[in-house]
């Protein structure tokens, strides 16, 4: 049983760009989902699909990979974790690595990226930094 599903999509994420993995599959859940369209949508992620398998939705996320072959992503941070959530306002809401990475927030509006929070002007749970 996982008590955190979102740190073990983003863990397997990491290790699948670190070996030089075509894409990552892991249990599909709406949350899941989301963050993994914010990824793709920030450029971090190519194509992500929901597959079945044996019943059950599998969520398939191609890993990007630049000129040299090093993965897009080059680090993955949980902030907020089952143990300890972490909220911040719309003038909280940090710049990851001087804007060349993404802060990922749960929010009233949905799953969405720290800049897409600000130009709301909404806060939330702040899930995860990518950069």
């Amino acid at each position: 049983m996982l008590t955190d599903p979102i740190g073990d999509m983003l863990t397997r994420i990491r290790n699948a760009g670190r070996a030089r993995h075509r894409d990552v599959r892991c249990a599909s859940s709406k949350l899941r989902l989301a963050v993994a369209r914010v990824l793709q949508q920030e450029g971090f992620l190519g194509d992500v699909r929901v597959e079945p398998h044996e019943g059950k939705a599998l969520l398939v996320m191609e890993v990007r990979y630049g000129r040299d072959g090093q993965a897009l992503i080059d680090g993955i941070r949980r902030i907020s974790r089952p143990g300890r959530r972490v909220y911040v306002g719309a003038k909280e809401i940090p710049k990851v690595r001087n804007g060349l990475g993404v802060a990922v927030l749960s929010t009233s509006k949905g799953v969405v990226s720290g800049r897409a929070a600000q130009e709301a002007s909404v806060g939330g749970e702040l899930l995860c930094e990518v950069w």
